[in-house]
């Protein structure tokens, strides 16, 4: 018998069946010794086989298989350097919720992010949040960034998940698709969903204004059948995003702007730092290349941790 997970709380997993019933489960030991190096083996979206556990009192299934992914999005864990995290898989578009402040989105976060996506072969949104709260010059400023991204061929949305303000564009981009919404905690991952479908109040807090952070509301990955016939998988907030698994002379691949590059380089293996005529660097010499996205190249090549300094929008320009 074959479910899909709607909801991992790290022990139990909440499986939908072919007949849209909802059972609870729990992994087979023989999962959590396969040398697995991610702290979660089973991610929502995924489609497992299930048995039933006639041992127990209560009527709960096993899962004896986890079926092939289509992809998946994965990090390092956070307090598990040598350990990932798989956000969610099976997926058909990511929306990375951005916000300008309250709390503040950093460049290298969005290009870590796309990155992984790229990996894996996932398209993503990026979603401008919260503009109704933007002063001129701030917005200014957001409508820059978006152009920045744009230009290398990423689809960008200025929304407002509170008052609705493009979300129709956001559910078109959704119809019959199972969705990734993602970004750091506070940037409205859950008003967004509320807004789409307003029966599932999903629990939401304000902005810490002492750290200008994001409260976590949603502490497990789940998904939602919306009734327009998407899903939709809420993730936990994220404070870091620890690109996983690239090869340093793959990784600008995954950068669309250098990848269309590369092949003018004079060496096939450039790593775009100090290689002579390198098509990249010349590119940045002539600001054709946006130096917040080489930087963040340069960051996730040598390994360095995520900025979170609340300061990344001051290079706009």
């Amino acid at each position: 018998m074959t479910a899909r997970v709607y909801k991992s709380t790290g022990s139990w997993y909440h499986l939908k069946t072919e007949t849209g019933q909802f059972i609870k489960a729990r992994l087979k030991g023989k999962f959590r010794i396969k040398g697995l190096k991610s702290t979660n083996p089973v991610a929502v979206g995924d489609l497992v086989d299930y048995d039933f556990d006639n041992s127990s009192d209560e009527q709960t299934a096993v899962i004896t298989k986890i079926n092939e992914r289509k992809n998946h999005i994965i990090r390092k864990s956070v307090n598990l350097s040598k350990q990932t995290h798989i956000i969610a898989s099976n997926i058909d578009i990511a929306f990375l919720l951005v916000t300008f402040n309250n709390p503040a989105t950093s460049t290298t976060f969005i290009d870590r992010f796309l990155v992984t996506a790229e990996a894996y072969q996932i398209p993503v949104t990026l979603l401008f949040n919260k503009v109704d709260t933007l002063t001129d010059v701030e917005f200014g400023e957001m409508k820059y960034l978006a152009e920045v991204y744009r230009s290398i061929g990423y689809n960008c949305i200025g929304i407002s998940a509170l008052t609705g303000k493009n979300i129709s564009q956001v559910e078109a981009l959704m119809q019959d698709k199972t969705c990734l919404v993602s970004g750091h905690s506070g940037t409205g991952k859950s008003t967004l969903i509320n807004s789409l479908q307003p029966g599932l109040n999903l629990k939401t807090k304000e902005i810490s204004e002492q750290h200008l952070q994001g409260q976590h509301t949603t502490t497990f990955a789940e998904m939602y059948d919306l009734n327009f016939g998407a899903r939709i998988i809420d993730t936990p907030g994220i404070r870091g995003f620890g690109v996983v698994d690239i090869d340093k002379y793959e990784l600008s691949n995954y950068f669309p702007e250098f990848f269309e590059l590369k092949q003018d380089c004079k060496f096939n293996n450039c790593l775009h730092v100090d290689e002579p005529k390198c098509a990249v660097k010349q590119a940045l010499d002539e600001d054709k290349v946006e130096f917040t996205r080489y930087q963040s190249y340069l960051q996730i090549l040598e390994s360095e941790d995520d900025n979170y300094r609340q300061d990344q929008f001051q290079h706009l320009k």
